[in-house]
C-alpha cells in the first residue's frame, strides 16, 4: 500500500476512501460543535440580560470553578485531556463574560 503525506504521490484508493470517510465524519462533528456552541451562547446571552437587569456582576467565579471541575471530570470519563477541556472552557467563559459586560453596559448605560 502506497501512502503520501505530501499529497503529490499516488495513494491507494482504499486509503483515499477511508481518509475521505474520516474527514467527512470530522466535518460533521465540527458542524455539530458549532451549532452546540451557538445554542450555548444563546442561553448565556439570556443569562447576561437577566444579570444586567438585576445588576448582578458579569462574572461568577464560584460557578466558573464548579463548571471547570465538572468539565474536567467529564473529559476524563470521555478520555479527553482534562487540561485541554479546561483551556477550552476558560476560553468560552472569557467570551461569555465579555458578552455579559457588553450587555450590562448597553442595559445600564455605563
Amino acid at each position: 500500500m502506497t501512502t503520501s503525506n505530501t499529497g503529490t504521490g499516488a495513494v491507494d484508493p482504499e486509503v483515499r476512501q477511508e481518509l475521505e470517510r474520516l474527514r467527512d465524519s470530522i466535518d460533521n462533528i465540527d458542524a455539530a460543535v458549532v451549532h452546540m456552541l451557538a445554542e450555548r451562547f444563546k442561553a448565556t446571552q439570556q443569562v447576561g440580560r437577566l444579570k444586567a437587569v438585576h445588576q448582578l456582576p458579569p462574572a461568577d467565579p464560584a460557578r466558573e470553578a464548579r463548571q471547570i471541575e465538572r468539565l474536567r471530570r467529564l473529559a476524563e470519563s470521555a478520555k479527553l485531556d482534562p487540561a485541554f477541556a479546561e483551556k477550552f472552557l476558560n476560553f468560552i467563559i472569557a467570551e461569555v463574560i465579555r458578552h455579559h459586560e457588553r450587555i450590562a453596559e448597553d442595559t445600564n448605560g455605563n
